[in-house]
């Protein structure tokens, strides 16, 4: 996801609790991240602005120093896998820091980041490329329907290589600061129907859960047996209560087993126990329906055993 702008949407004790929060909840929990990012330290200004709900200052003067600060944020709040996509020099510096730990995406917010299908293939038969995403399409005005995406996503099929979306919405004036051709319409995750029924079995990750379209998520939920979404992003920035009634909603319908958890990690790496302790904390949720959503889920998603 871009940088997100969303200000004030907390109350003041929020912030005061999240501040001062364990970043470690559960010791024993093992954790897949499906939507984490490799970005420039930075990439959100010099110095970068802190984190909008905690308030907390990133402190990384570098991109290794930003490296060690996210790899170690991992480990320490008990992340075993986690899906990288970002700036394409630097995931590839993630991997080779920890290939056990790390799962190679694609991060594609213009046309320019697409590589040829020859590249493409090459890609995925030497290990680089385990999840076609994430792809942000808003951000360049197109929809997964676009005639350019075809041969990719049939090449992922073919591959059982699962698609992530970016779905839903972003951060204020979108269109104005840098992408103008973005339409909050285009997150709509009905929009990828026509790709669902055309690829039978292509997986698809509906990033951010389709928020805040829940209705049309349900929709293709109900259908479509091979999506899932992640909660990245919407676990740990819009307030709470609105992020609880959307994922009780799912959960409600019946969809547990394929809701994925995700931090959308970008700079703050607080973010990531933010995020952890907001599903740790939710009332509704039993033991097993948090380890499902923590791992147990993604793990069949991207065939992790």
């Amino acid at each position: 996801m871009k940088i997100p702008g969303i200000k004030n949407i907390l109350l003041l004790a929020t912030f005061l609790a999240t501040a001062t929060m364990c970043i470690c909840q559960n010791t024993n929990r093992k954790i897949i991240d499906v939507h984490f990012h490799a970005l420039r330290w930075n990439s959100f200004g010099d110095p970068p602005p802190p984190n909008e709900v905690t308030g907390v200052e990133p402190t990384a003067k570098s991109d290794s120093e930003e490296q060690a600060t996210m790899l170690a944020a991992l480990k320490k709040n008990g992340v075993v896998r986690a899906v990288l996509s970002g700036v394409p020099d630097l995931v590839n510096k993630y991997v080779q820091a920890d290939d056990e730990l790390l799962i190679h995406g694609l991060l594609v917010e213009n046309e320019k980041e697409l590589p040829d299908t020859t590249t493409f293939v090459r890609m995925i038969k030497d290990g680089k490329l385990k999840v076609f995403g994430e792809l942000g399409l808003q951000y360049f005005g197109k929809v997964l329907t676009d005639p350019m995406f075809e041969p990719y996503l049939s090449i992922c099929e073919k591959y059982n290589i699962p698609v992530s979306l970016h779905t839903g919405i972003s951060f204020p004036n979108t269109p104005y600061v840098c992408c103008p051709k973005f339409r909050t319409s285009f997150g709509n995750p009905q929009l990828i129907e026509d790709v669902l029924v055309k690829h039978p079995k292509l997986k698809v990750q509906l990033a951010h859960m389709g928020y805040p379209y829940l209705e049309e998520t349900i929709a293709i939920l109900s259908v479509y047996p091979q999506v899932y979404v992640d909660i990245a992003t919407v676990d740990w920035l819009i307030p709470k209560t609105y992020f609880y009634n959307y994922l009780k909603t799912l959960i409600d319908g019946g969809f547990e087993k394929r809701i994925m958890y995700g931090s959308d990690e970008m700079i703050w790496s607080d973010a990531i126990s933010l995020s952890i302790k907001n599903i740790e904390d939710a009332p509704f949720l039993s033991e097993k329906q948090k380890q499902d959503i923590f791992y147990n889920n993604a793990g069949t998603f991207l065939n992790i055993h």
